[in-house]
Protein backbone atom coordinates (compact mmCIF):
# COMPACT_ATOMS: atom_id res chain seq x y z
CA UNK A 1 0.00 0.00 0.00
CA UNK A 2 1.34 3.40 -0.86
CA UNK A 3 2.16 5.89 1.87
CA UNK A 4 -0.56 8.34 0.80
CA UNK A 5 -3.28 5.71 1.20
CA UNK A 6 -1.96 4.73 4.64
CA UNK A 7 -1.98 8.35 5.77
CA UNK A 8 -5.52 8.84 4.47
CA UNK A 9 -6.77 5.75 6.29
CA UNK A 10 -5.12 6.84 9.52
CA UNK A 11 -6.56 10.38 9.17
CA UNK A 12 -10.03 8.92 8.63
CA UNK A 13 -9.61 6.79 11.75
CA UNK A 14 -8.46 9.88 13.66
CA UNK A 15 -11.48 11.91 12.50
CA UNK A 16 -13.67 8.95 13.43
CA UNK A 17 -12.24 8.80 16.94
CA UNK A 18 -12.58 12.57 17.40
CA UNK A 19 -16.20 12.59 16.22
CA UNK A 20 -17.08 9.61 18.37
CA UNK A 21 -15.50 11.28 21.40
CA UNK A 22 -17.32 14.54 20.68
CA UNK A 23 -20.66 12.74 20.40
CA UNK A 24 -19.98 10.89 23.62
CA UNK A 25 -19.18 14.11 25.46
CA UNK A 26 -22.12 16.03 24.00
CA UNK A 27 -24.83 13.38 24.12
CA UNK A 28 -23.59 10.89 26.71
CA UNK A 29 -24.76 12.88 29.70
CA UNK A 30 -28.14 13.86 28.23
CA UNK A 31 -29.68 10.42 28.34
CA UNK A 32 -30.68 10.66 24.67
CA UNK A 33 -28.17 7.98 23.72
CA UNK A 34 -26.72 4.98 25.48
CA UNK A 35 -22.98 5.73 25.82
CA UNK A 36 -22.05 2.04 25.82
CA UNK A 37 -23.91 1.36 22.57
CA UNK A 38 -22.57 4.56 20.98
CA UNK A 39 -18.95 3.63 21.70
CA UNK A 40 -19.50 0.00 20.77
CA UNK A 41 -20.96 1.00 17.39
CA UNK A 42 -18.06 3.34 16.70
CA UNK A 43 -15.42 0.83 17.75
CA UNK A 44 -17.12 -1.92 15.75
CA UNK A 45 -17.11 0.20 12.59
CA UNK A 46 -13.58 1.50 13.18
CA UNK A 47 -12.17 -2.02 13.48
CA UNK A 48 -14.16 -3.17 10.46
CA UNK A 49 -12.89 -0.26 8.34
CA UNK A 50 -9.32 -0.75 9.50
CA UNK A 51 -9.35 -4.47 8.73
CA UNK A 52 -11.04 -3.93 5.39
CA UNK A 53 -8.72 -1.16 4.22
CA UNK A 54 -5.49 -2.77 5.33
CA UNK A 55 -6.74 -6.25 4.54
CA UNK A 56 -7.43 -5.37 0.94
CA UNK A 57 -4.01 -3.82 0.48
CA UNK A 58 -2.09 -6.42 2.47
CA UNK A 59 -3.89 -9.52 1.29
CA UNK A 60 -5.36 -8.95 -2.12
CA UNK A 61 -2.46 -7.11 -3.74
CA UNK A 62 0.07 -9.93 -3.23
CA UNK A 63 -2.50 -12.59 -4.05
CA UNK A 64 -3.58 -10.84 -7.24
CA UNK A 65 0.00 -10.87 -8.46
CA UNK A 66 0.11 -14.61 -8.04
CA UNK A 67 -3.24 -15.20 -9.68
CA UNK A 68 -4.99 -16.22 -6.46
CA UNK A 69 -7.71 -13.59 -6.35
CA UNK A 70 -10.34 -16.15 -5.31
CA UNK A 71 -8.54 -16.89 -2.05
CA UNK A 72 -8.36 -13.19 -1.20
CA UNK A 73 -12.01 -12.61 -2.04
CA UNK A 74 -12.92 -15.70 -0.02
CA UNK A 75 -11.07 -14.34 3.02
CA UNK A 76 -12.84 -10.98 2.69
CA UNK A 77 -16.20 -12.74 2.46
CA UNK A 78 -15.26 -14.71 5.58
CA UNK A 79 -14.45 -11.42 7.36
CA UNK A 80 -17.84 -10.01 6.37
CA UNK A 81 -19.66 -13.12 7.57
CA UNK A 82 -17.75 -13.08 10.88
CA UNK A 83 -18.51 -9.39 11.44
CA UNK A 84 -22.19 -9.87 10.60
CA UNK A 85 -22.30 -12.80 13.01
CA UNK A 86 -20.62 -10.69 15.69
CA UNK A 87 -23.08 -7.87 15.01
CA UNK A 88 -26.05 -10.23 15.32
CA UNK A 89 -24.57 -11.68 18.50
CA UNK A 90 -24.16 -8.22 19.99
CA UNK A 91 -27.81 -7.37 19.44
CA UNK A 92 -29.26 -10.71 20.52
CA UNK A 93 -27.07 -11.33 23.57
CA UNK A 94 -26.77 -7.80 24.95
CA UNK A 95 -29.40 -5.15 25.46
CA UNK A 96 -28.04 -2.49 23.12
CA UNK A 97 -29.86 0.64 22.01
CA UNK A 98 -29.97 0.29 18.21
CA UNK A 99 -30.19 4.06 17.57
CA UNK A 100 -27.13 4.77 19.73
CA UNK A 101 -25.22 1.92 18.09
CA UNK A 102 -26.17 3.20 14.62
CA UNK A 103 -25.09 6.72 15.57
CA UNK A 104 -21.68 5.45 16.66
CA UNK A 105 -21.54 3.20 13.59
CA UNK A 106 -22.27 6.10 11.22
CA UNK A 107 -19.57 8.41 12.56
CA UNK A 108 -17.15 6.68 10.19
CA UNK A 109 -19.21 7.83 7.20
CA UNK A 110 -18.99 11.42 8.44
CA UNK A 111 -15.26 11.00 9.08
CA UNK A 112 -14.75 9.88 5.48
CA UNK A 113 -16.81 12.84 4.29
CA UNK A 114 -14.75 15.29 6.38
CA UNK A 115 -11.49 13.82 5.08
CA UNK A 116 -12.72 14.12 1.48
CA UNK A 117 -13.68 17.75 2.07
CA UNK A 118 -10.31 18.42 3.72
CA UNK A 119 -8.30 16.91 0.85
CA UNK A 120 -10.48 18.60 -1.77
CA UNK A 121 -9.97 22.00 -0.14
CA UNK A 122 -6.24 21.37 0.22
CA UNK A 123 -5.95 20.52 -3.49
CA UNK A 124 -8.02 23.55 -4.44
CA UNK A 125 -5.58 25.84 -2.63
CA UNK A 126 -2.57 24.52 -4.55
Amino acid sequence: MEATAKKTILRIELWHGLMLSALLVMLGQTGWVDPKALVLGGVFMGINFFLLSYGVAWLLAPLAGKGRIRAGVGLLVLKIVLFLGLLAGLFFRFDLDAISFALGFSTLIFAIFVEVLRTTNARGLE
